[in-house]
């Protein structure tokens, strides 16, 4: 009787430490992911010097002195006008709409709708990181703020129950916004004997990023509205045309990466890297997760100037904003070549739902992509 009453001790202490054990790792994991959350609702709302012009910044003293107190109200303590009385809220005029602070050009007519919510309603913003979002939890539930990201000002928030294409509504304060008709001089004038004119400037770009297994990254930019399309490949090596066998070996100096075609006037340049901060580890050398070798290194490979400026201005601004612990080793180098990968590599979660890398490592990455950047989540 001794003998068994000490050994269902023993094994009630071993059942109990193993409970413990299971609350402890579930209490860690826990609060692992709401740092992870918390970091990457930073990257969101980074500050990045770009289209928007210079950052502006004044004392409260300035800004009242600059704006009137119902724009201060708006502007700079959050506030919101009531529905219905804002002076832009039935403009149908041609032209586009400034930040009334600073004169930051947000939207176009041709992005206004009427929602019948009470206030200017837009489907989308003028591409180039003129306006930073942050979430919101002023009140009992998570809204997405929009912010000018020239002075900071307060605009209003964007939902994503738009009726367009876009499947947004930027829902915005006429106190926040100027409006600067369109100039009759830019009418298109016919000429006589006059050169050609030059084709258009393409609104699609392209930029290639490695972070890690390209299957995860494919996955995440394949929901970004604005892109394109996205292939997997490899990129930043000597060997010409390598095989996935020959890049896993880590000897032929490719990097996995994705190819990702956008437009420009859906999404900005600053967005696309802002996620790419967001669904990988850029702290970490050579290595993302249990997957280790230089085929996994954080790396951009620009095409032009804007590209390596806005890529190393992103990366300074993580550096100011302190938002990882370690620093970032992501390489930024001039691209040079691209191979596609092997067909059975291309749209591989899409395809391979069910696999357990799919379910334990790429789709936790789509969910935190679609959380923090949920206004720019493309519509199914």
């Amino acid at each position: 009787m001794q003998l068994n009453s000490v050994f269902m001790t023993h094994s009630m202490n071993w059942q109990w430490s193993l409970l413990a054990l299971v609350f402890v790792s579930l209490a860690l994991f826990s609060c692992a992911q709401g740092a992870k959350q918390k970091q990457a609702e930073k990257i969101a709302s980074l500050s990045v010097d770009g289209n928007a012009g210079p950052v502006i910044e004044k004392t409260d003293a300035e800004w009242k002195k600059a704006l009137t107190p119902e724009q201060y109200y708006v502007l700079r303590e959050k506030g919101t006008e009531r529905p219905f009385t804002g002076k832009l809220l039935m403009n149908k005029a041609k032209g586009v709409y400034t930040c009334a602070a600073c004169g930051n050009e947000l939207f176009t007519d041709e992005m206004k709708f009427d929602s019948e919510c009470g206030w200017p309603s837009f489907d989308r913003e003028i591409a180039g990181g003129k306006i930073k979002t942050r979430q919101d939890y002023s009140v009992d539930m998570s809204r997405t703020e929009i912010t000018c990201a020239r002075c900071g000002g307060h605009l209003g928030h964007v939902f994503s129950d738009g009726p367009t294409e876009t499947g947004l509504r930027y829902c915005v304060n006429s106190l926040s916004l100027e409006f600067a008709p369109a100039s009759a001089s830019t009418t298109p004038v016919v000429a006589v004997n006059m050169p050609a004119v030059a084709e258009p400037v393409s609104a699609i770009d392209t930029l290639t990023v490695g972070g890690g297994c390209f299957w995860c990254v494919e996955a995440v930019y394949q929901r970004l509205d604005g892109v394109v399309s996205v292939t997997s490949g490899y990129s930043g090596g000597s060997v010409k045309d390598p095989s996935y066998e020959q890049v896993c070996t880590g000897r032929t100096g490719h990097a996995e990466v994705v190819q990702i075609a956008y437009d420009k006037t859906k999404v900005s340049l600053t967005e696309i890297l802002k996620v790419f901060f967001t669904v990988h580890d850029p702290t970490t050398l050579n290595r993302q997760g249990a997957d280790v070798g230089t085929q996994y290194r954080s790396v951009i490979f620009y095409r032009n100037a804007d590209q390596e400026q806005t890529a190393r201005r992103i990366i300074k601004a993580l550096a100011d904003e302190k938002v990882y612990d370690s620093p970032v080793v992501t390489q930024v180098v001039p691209f040079k070549v691209f191979y596609g990968a092997e067909d059975y590599h291309q749209n591989y979660y899409n395809l391979n739902k069910r696999q357990p890398y799919c379910a334990m490592v790429i789709q936790p990455k789509i969910e935190k992509f679609e959380k923090v950047f949920a206004h720019k989540v493309k519509k199914q």
